[in-house]
């Protein structure tokens, strides 16, 4: 059943009512949709908007996965700059692709708009800095790219990003105009109660256990009830559990932790004003921002190691802010948590058609509120006459990636390794 406690700060603050009910007994629907984040709703939202009968499936409560333990940035694009991204998807997707994904935030926000979502909307754009001088070639290259696309993105001195973080020591940075931050349980949220306005269902507290073709559709089991589907989307990305065989080891699983302050009052007003997101170019990156009741978050790759009062994380945390911000003295913590990425070798997210009315969106590497929110928009469509070669991307069979598993224990030690290391250091 699901769970009352808390899973992140943005659990505890959004001002988005929890939606939701339980399912009693069989069911059927057009479309059956396996996850309640970002995907799932986005598609619930959309399909529902289109006519279909949309039933959204949830184990625990609408953003207990990835999309309630996010960062909150919403960025444009995806790790890669334009060009790779048009080398790895050719001539025709590639471009595409580019210019979806470039207008990503820019729909995001349109929808909080549409359905008056409260989720703390700030979008005044995000900081990719520089974590050395080194790094900045990179940043340099991407600019030249995005602008001569006509994004909004411009080059930050060193003096420039001190000015508008109110601390740090960067090199420099990128920022760009169209992205900005959310309350990301906030945002899920918000699209769970407009897909419920549209139309669809929601189901909360039911995890399926079984899928199987049935006939012209499918048959989905759940400790509460069977539902008899004519296609099915499972949206659970990083989340994706053994429903089916295979499909939890087409990437690699990368933990993210996040502390939140309390609030820093009139000491923290230096600190991000614009409450623009941040995240460096470390290869074990951080990232940075602040909420609207003026709490810093901070986060790195790995795990919550202790909690919020006391442990390794806590440690490094502490140090990190301290070293950021010398100026701001000592701070409380109120929140620890972490979720999971799905990382794909080749950093670009997937459609799979796993079987004839079975597709799942996956391997967001990070990107989940614009990505989950694209694709689930392109899944509605496709499911309603759109012609597969007008996704964002090609349709694409299942591959597993190789050592996936061990790759995952390898990433845990070294992260844990950097926190241990920049948490104790001098």
């Amino acid at each position: 059943m699901a769970t009352e406690q808390q899973i992140s700060h943005w659990d505890r603050s959004a001002a988005e009512p929890d939606v939701g009910a339980p399912l009693h007994g069989d069911a059927t629907a057009d479309l059956a949709i396996i996850g309640g984040g970002f995907t799932g709703l986005s598609t619930a939202l959309h399909g529902a908007e289109r006519g279909l009968d949309c039933l959204v499936l949830e184990a625990e409560r609408i953003g207990h996965g990835g999309s309630g333990r996010n960062v909150g940035l919403v960025n444009a694009g995806v790790w890669h700059p334009p060009a790779a991204v048009r080398a790895a998807l050719g001539p025709t997707y590639g471009p595409r692709f580019v210019e979806r994904f470039g207008a990503a935030p820019e729909y995001v926000f349109s929808l909080i708009e549409r359905h008056q979502i409260r989720c703390e909307p700030a979008r005044q754009g995000t900081i990719h800095a520089a974590h050395a001088a080194s790094a900045l070639k990179g940043l340099r290259g991407r600019l030249d790219e995005w602008q001569r696309l006509g994004a909004p993105v411009e080059m930050l001195s060193a003096e420039e990003v001190l000015r508008m973080i109110g601390g740090g020591r960067f090199a420099g940075g990128l920022y760009d105009r169209r992205a900005g931050t959310v309350n990301p349980m906030g945002y899920v949220r918000g699209l769970a109660r407009a897909a419920l306005g549209a139309g669809a269902r929601i189901a909360t507290g039911v995890r399926a256990t079984a899928l199987r073709r049935d006939g012209d559709g499918w048959r989905v089991e759940t400790p509460s009830g069977t539902i008899q589907a004519r296609t099915v989307v499972l949206a659970t990305n990083a989340y994706t559990d053994d429903l089916w065989p295979g499909l939890s080891r087409v990437f690699t699983l990368i933990p993210y932790f996040q502390l939140a302050t309390e609030p820093l009052g009139a000491a923290g007003d230096t600190i991000l004003p614009g409450r623009q997101g941040l995240w460096d170019t470390a290869p074990i990156m951080t990232s940075l921002r602040k909420d609207v009741e003026g709490r810093l978050m901070i986060g790195s790759m790995g795990r919550v190691i202790g909690d919020a009062k006391d442990g390794i994380s806590r440690r490094w945390a502490a140090r990190q802010v301290r070293r950021l911000f010398p100026d701001l003295g000592p701070v409380a913590f109120d929140s620890a948590w972490h979720g999971h990425i799905a990382l794909t070798p080749d950093h670009l997210p997937r459609i799979h058609r796993l079987a004839e009315g079975l597709y799942t969106p996956i391997g967001y590497n990070g990107r989940g509120i614009t990505t989950g929110t694209v694709f689930g928009k392109a899944m509605a469509e496709l499911l309603t006459g759109m012609d597969p070669a007008d996704l964002p991307l090609p349709l694409s069979d299942m591959q597993t990636v190789r050592s996936g598993v061990l790759r995952s224990r390898v990433y845990d030690v070294a992260f844990t390794a950097n926190q241990i290391v920049r948490g104790f250091g001098r």
